[in-house]
């Protein structure tokens, strides 16, 4: 029973408590969070890793006059808690609950809506700016980024800019999978409190100036200063880089001791320049299971909560879109030593996890490094290899220039299969994938598919290897429909499949649409209304034969698809019939309405956005009413 956190409304009121009781607000933060994500899901192995630093950080902040920003956002548990949402917390990611991300419109501490990696330096540095432009330097500006993050492009292009700027910021390096040092002990931390101090860095400044005032000899005596100082941190500590990029560095030191944390976070703080502390921290702090295997409990499923055993979730009796094209892929790969695949720190997410352990050799995990990713996707093409970079829609954003550029521009045969195409669920607008469509579907070169069952996945993936093209696949979030599989198949490019023929409306489903048009067009088909019922398959090439073809013989042509309504099949298909001169006939597009859909569960958001078997059925029924 929480005893502490019922009080804590805002960090002010943690401040009330004495700070040798804040191991008993860790604890109870811990229980809450094993509680509910135990139940509910969700990032569970990162919160219970940084407690002890959120708990320090708002309990020598003033947020949310002091900005605390949270890069990626997933461990934001236990500053959600201490920022007065312990009471909501049990509804962490259900439709109309709290986000498992920091967002704005939540509360007033979370300054950023974040889910992707590596920006937090560079608002860190923005809001540093804004605050001296308004002369409000007094209102300090934190960011902690993990190591994880700290591979991304983007967090190398803050540090720099940030350094170069020279104006008072705290960045804080969470590493918690100690890629970067290992060399956590009594010395480093006592280094590190004694590079922290006012004293030594007043004695530090003071020594610069009267070396700088020494005629002849006192500007190589300081480099030389400077340089003995380097080697000896360097010696002990690994920051010789940050303190290279304008950033004073300071650690590592132990994340889990909050008087270490206290001390040296208040400390940097005083500093007037850019400073980084990096603080060792161990993900799964406080739950043996996680402690023990940090990579299962990272986004943990329900588990039991005494053992760690995760919850059964249903039906495992039909594969996900991701496990069968995991299998594809492997079968294909065992044809064809071309095949090599790339995942930008997803290994598990888009199943090539079963690809590395087959062949380990043709795998590579570039880290959070979209970017990358996609060019050396080219480059490998261009060496002749066949190269499947299976990315998150959300994350193939990041590499928008690089297709455009390196791949499409190449005119190269580089796969994406896109991962979580579509409404994600839990993850919310962060991780929708609504926009693909949109900023691939114009790409000169690219080939765009979307398939309907598990079996069109597999026969997609051969197709695309098959090609001398760019090409993409969009697949869901969501298990299969239990079809039967069969060897692949190479389809015809730019060709739909007639699924129903019909009369006077006609449905053009795309991918994970076609499930819910087919059963609406069976429970229309009881009330003696038979529709054309098309599998897209294709956006890009279109099938503008076949548009033409089923437009010359309706009334209306109803797109649905899940995916934004602004720029994706249905637009296309509306530039099919603007193009072919077809003005006998309407067109209904459904689709993703245009704003970010929140969190909640998949099936439940689908409905409020009107793509389910109903909502398809109901707008067929009105197209027949006006045309009547």
């Amino acid at each position: 029973m929480a005893v502490y956190l019922p009080r804590i409304h805002s960090p002010a009121d943690l401040k009330e408590i004495p700070f040798e009781e804040l191991p008993q607000v860790a604890r109870e933060i811990r229980e809450t969070i094993i509680d509910t994500v135990s139940r509910v899901g969700g990032h569970f192995a990162p919160n219970l890793g940084v407690v002890e630093l959120a708990l320090v950080l708002h309990y020598i902040l003033d947020s949310p006059r002091d900005t605390l920003i949270w890069d990626i956002g997933h461990q934001s548990y236990p500053h959600k808690i201490l920022t007065g949402r312990y009471e909501r917390f049990s509804t962490l990611k259900q439709f109309g609950g709290i986000s498992g991300y920091p967002d704005p419109k939540e509360s007033e501490h979370d300054p950023f809506m974040t889910s992707h990696a590596s920006p937090s330096i560079a608002h860190m540095t923005g809001l540093t700016m804004a605050r001296e432009f308004k002369h409000e330097t007094d209102r300090r500006v934190v960011a902690v980024i993990g190591d994880g993050g700290l591979t991304g492009g983007l967090a190398f292009e803050g540090l720099n800019n940030a350094g170069h700027l020279k104006r008072r910021m705290l960045l804080v390096l969470n590493d918690n999978e100690m890629s970067i040092a290992k060399n956590v002990g009594a010395i480093s931390n006592y280094l590190s409190r004694v590079l922290s101090t006012p004293l030594y860095n007043r004695l530090r400044k003071e020594l610069e100036t009267f070396l700088k005032h020494i005629p002849l000899v006192g500007g190589s005596m300081l480099t030389a200063a400077k340089r003995f100082e380097e080697a000896m941190k360097n010696l002990l500590v690994p920051g010789i880089i940050f303190e290279e990029l304008g950033f004073r560095y300071l650690g590592p030191i132990d994340g889990h001791d909050m008087n270490i944390l206290r001390s040296t976070l208040t400390n940097a703080l005083k500093m007037d320049r850019p400073v980084l502390v990096h603080v060792l921290t161990k993900k799964g702090k406080g739950y043996p299971p996680a402690e023990k295997n940090a990579y299962k409990f990272h986004g943990a499923k329900p588990f039991d909560k005494l053992t760690g055993v995760s919850r059964p979730s249903g039906s495992y009796n039909v594969m996900s879109y991701t496990e069968v094209f995991s299998e594809a892929l492997i079968e294909l790969a065992t044809r064809d030593p071309r095949i090599v695949a790339i995942t930008a720190a997803m290994p598990d997410g888009t199943g090539l996890d079963k690809f590395a352990e087959a062949f380990p050799e043709r795998f590579f995990d570039v880290g959070i490094a979209e970017q990358f990713a996609t060019a050396f996707a080219a480059g490998l093409a261009k060496g002749g290899m066949r190269p499947v970079a299976a990315i998150y829609s959300t994350f193939m954003q990041r590499a928008v220039d690089q297709v455009i550029h390196d791949v499409c521009l190449q005119d190269l045969p580089v796969v994406f299969c896109i991962d979580r195409a579509g409404l994600v669920g839990e993850d919310g607008p962060q991780h929708h994938g609504a926009f693909d469509l949109g900023f691939l579907g114009n790409l000169p070169n690219m080939h765009l598919m979307a398939p309907k069952d598990e079996q069109e996945l597999r026969d997609m993936l051969a197709t695309a290897l098959s090609l001398n093209h760019p090409s993409a696949i969009r697949y869901p979030k969501s298990r299969g429909l239990g079809v039967s599989l069969r060897d692949v198949q190479i389809l015809k490019i730019g060709r739909a499949e007639v699924l129903e023929e019909g009369e006077d409306v006609a449905i053009f489903a795309l991918g994970s649409m076609v499930a819910p048009a087919r059963e609406a067009v069976t429970a229309l088909h009881a009330e003696g209304i038979h529709p054309v019922l098309v599998n897209a398959r294709f956006v890009k090439p279109l099938d503008d034969e076949l548009i033409s073809r089923v437009a010359h013989r309706v009334s209306h042509v109803i797109t649905v698809e899940e995916h934004s309504i602004l720029n994706g099949y249905g637009a296309q298909v509306a530039l099919s019939l603007a193009r072919q001169r077809l003005r006998g006939v309407q067109l209904e597009c459904m689709g993703l309405p245009d704003l970010f859909v929140e969190h909640g569960e998949r099936g439940l958001l689908l409905t409020k956005c009107g793509l389910s078997a109903r909502s398809i059925m109901e707008k067929v029924k009105s197209c027949l009413t006006l045309k009547t």
